[in-house]
C-alpha cells in the first residue's frame, strides 16, 4: 500500500463532469511540449495538453487512459486536468479509430481548397492516439 504522505490528489474534468478523482503516486502527461510526470512535492504549473496516452500509477500500477485536448494545473499535491475527451482503452472502438485516421489522412494528402487543416490534424492526432493505445503493447 503507498504511504497516503507521498499520494497527489489527481482529479480530472471534462464538459460532461468528473471523469476521475482519486488519490495516486504519480501520473505522466503528454503536454504540449512533451510528455511530463508529477509527483508529491512538484513544482506548480500549467500547461497544455495534446492527445496522447496519460498514465497514473496507484500502488506502482500504471493505468492508461487516451488523453485530448486540454489543460493541466499541477500544485504540490493535487493535480487537475481538464479535457474534452478521456478514454479508457476498452471504450475505444479501434476499427473506428482506424477509419478515421485513414479519412483524415485522405483529407491532409488531397489538399482541397475548402478543406480544414487544422480540423483534420486534430482528427488524426486522435485517431492515432486511440490506436496507440490500444495496440502498441500499452494495454
Amino acid at each position: 500500500m503507498a504511504d497516503s504522505s507521498r499520494l497527489i490528489h489527481l482529479k480530472i474534468v471534462t464538459p460532461k463532469g468528473i471523469f476521475l478523482e482519486d488519490d495516486v503516486s504519480e501520473l505522466v502527461a503528454p503536454g504540449k511540449d512533451g510528455d511530463f510526470g508529477v509527483q508529491i512535492g512538484h513544482t506548480p504549473f500549467i500547461s497544455s495538453v495534446r492527445p496522447g496516452i496519460l498514465k497514473i500509477y496507484k500502488n506502482d500500477k500504471p493505468e492508461l487512459f487516451s488523453l485530448m485536448n486540454g489543460f493541466v494545473m499541477v500544485d504540490i499535491d493535487k493535480v487537475r486536468i481538464f479535457t474534452e475527451i478521456i478514454e479508457n482503452p476498452d471504450d475505444i472502438d479501434v476499427n473506428r479509430a482506424k477509419r478515421a485516421k485513414e479519412r483524415a489522412e485522405k483529407r491532409l494528402q488531397e489538399k482541397k481548397e475548402n478543406t480544414d487543416l487544422r480540423r483534420a490534424e486534430a482528427a488524426l492526432k486522435r485517431a492515432v492516439t486511440r490506436i496507440q493505445i490500444n495496440e502498441d503493447g500499452f494495454h
